[in-house]
């Protein structure tokens, strides 16, 4: 029988461990090369690992919550084939290569070696020469048609006939099984309720692409829109739209934005009594992962950045109304309400750049404020993981319908975790809509290293004078914290007050910008 062992691969970016949030398979399971066989987080984002082996799970080295660095053993699997007796050494005087209880020699669970060559035959030391693995243990890829059709060369015995069925019925399953390689587009199915077999794929030989995914999500979208069209009109960012996204905790100062998963712990009983305060404990859980770095770059925001916070509250009652006609003449091609706000943003930023900007610190301590060309809007969003701020690259090029469609597809990436590094990198300006936590306002933590964030509030009836008159009006309450450093309150006063006037007056706004 052959033992392969697999380290954790690199995950890119330079980052050296991860943490086990979840396994997707367990000891005895049988596999297939390239399946998904455990999620785990970086500080980067949380990412489903493939196996390049196929067989029997023999060993998991870890438990969920564990940290493992890249290079250690993550699991091991089997080929399942028993040596014959003849090979099995049972009578030979020469004493056994030392090794451990899972079959594995002490150089390899150091992980000295790479993950394809850790191949331990125990009825042929040499067959781990002709052993081939799948090679693609780089996340969101598969196997390519010319390794996933190799067979591994084995010495005939007996019960080799049966083993080699064995084997070709354990590659047969995933040929007649919808054709997904990434375990991302994989993932996003899942976490919407898509079901893979119902799809047809647009990529070679009915590749199924992550496009067509979104496609099938569009579909319950749009159906939510024409239901939403029958409906009253709706009263704010605080409505179910299909762009708007859950806000994360950039928020009060000292607020955490809940967050889920394997990263809470213990049960009251297994946690113990707090000495501080005499009090049962109800979890603890460890910092580390995307929580880890989320607590950094806060932390770092509030000691490095002088920031000052700006607030006016706004009739929207004229936008609300444009997006209801724009909604009513053509529901499936309509731009959110956060698009439009986005779109009045990034027209403001193009007129006071001073806040399209950041402070550089030079390795001798000198500072240079750094102001941008093109605006890369960042999007605070709450995840499973927490706090995460996709951005959307040069959004001052798009219009409010494009802004629409780019909110929606990199809020659906970072909602399950899977946003890349560099789209969680590189913003210039982040927009942060709390209203739909039912709030009205907050000091928002602006996302270092940039200079400002705006932030949204509900959208509620509110008494206000109209000509002289008293009327109910549908009134929000926008906020900017900006870094004092960049611009004084003028430049920040002035771009609030901009942003303020097209959502008082968005037909005249559209037409200017």
């Amino acid at each position: 029988m052959s033992i392969n062992v697999f380290n954790l691969p690199d995950l890119g970016e330079g980052l050296t461990e991860a943490d086990i949030l979840r396994w997707l398979v367990a000891e005895g399971d049988t596999v297939t090369m390239d399946q998904p066989i455990v999620e785990v987080e970086t500080a980067k984002s949380a990412v489903e690992v493939p196996t390049p082996f196929e067989g029997v799970v023999h060993t998991l080295h870890g438990a969920e919550g564990d940290t493992l660095l890249v290079g250690q053993p993550l699991i091991s699997v089997s080929d399942g084939i028993e040596a014959p007796e003849s090979a099995a050494g049972s009578g030979s005087d020469d004493a056994p290569e030392p090794t451990h209880g899972a079959g594995y020699r002490e150089e390899e669970l150091a992980g000295t070696r790479p993950s394809a060559e850790l191949s331990v035959d125990e009825a042929d030391p040499t067959a781990g020469e002709d052993e081939e693995s799948s090679g693609n243990v780089l996340i969101g890829y598969g196997t390519s048609a010319a390794s996933s059709s190799r067979r591994r060369r084995r010495k005939r015995g007996a019960g080799a006939d049966a083993a080699g069925q064995a084997h070709e019925a354990l590659a047969e399953a995933p040929r007649l099984a919808p054709t997904v390689i990434s375990p991302l587009v994989r993932n996003l199915a899942r976490e919407h309720g898509v079901d893979i077999a119902a799809l047809q794929g647009s990529g070679p030989g009915g590749l199924i692409m992550r496009k067509d995914v979104l496609a099938a999500i569009d579909q319950v979208d749009d159906q939510r829109m024409r239901a939403d069209a029958a409906g009253p009109a709706p009263t704010g960012l605080s409505a179910a739209e299909p762009a708007a996204p859950a806000p994360a905790g950039l928020t009060a100062a000292g607020g955490a934005a809940p967050q889920g998963g394997a990263a809470a712990s213990s049960s009251p009983a297994a946690a113990g009594t707090d000495s501080r305060t005499g009090l049962p404990i109800a979890s603890q859980e460890p910092v580390k992962g995307v929580r880890k770095t989320i607590a950094d770059a806060m932390t770092r925001s509030r000691t490095e950045i002088p920031e000052a916070t700006v607030w006016v509250d706004v009739d929207a009652t004229e936008l609300l109304k444009l997006r209801s006609e724009l909604k009513a003449k053509d529901p499936e091609n309509t731009p959110s309400l956060l698009a439009l706000i986005a779109r009045f943003t990034v027209a403001g930023l193009r007129k006071f750049p001073q806040l399209n900007a950041r402070v550089d610190t030079g390795e001798d301590g000198s500072r240079t404020i750094t102001r941008l060309q093109g605006v890369n809007l960042g999007l605070a969003v709450e995840s499973e993981r927490g706090l995460m701020v996709p951005n959307l690259r040069n959004a001052d090029q798009l219009s409010a319908m494009e802004l629409t469609g780019a909110m929606r597809e990199i809020i659906q990436v970072a909602r399950s975790g899977k946003a890349s590094p560099a789209q969680l990198s590189g913003s210039t300006f982040t927009l942060n809509n709390y209203g739909v936590f039912g709030t009205d306002g907050a000091t928002p933590i602006i996302n270092h290293p940039e200079a400002a964030i705006l932030g949204i509030g509900r959208i509620i009836d509110k008494p206000w004078v109209v000509d002289g008159e008293l009327a109910v009006r549908k009134v929000t309450t926008v906020t900017i914290a900006f870094d004092h450093r960049v611009c004084d309150g003028g430049a920040a006063g002035g771009f609030i007050r901009f942003v303020a006037d097209c959502i008082e007056n968005p037909v005249g706004a559209l037409t200017q910008i």
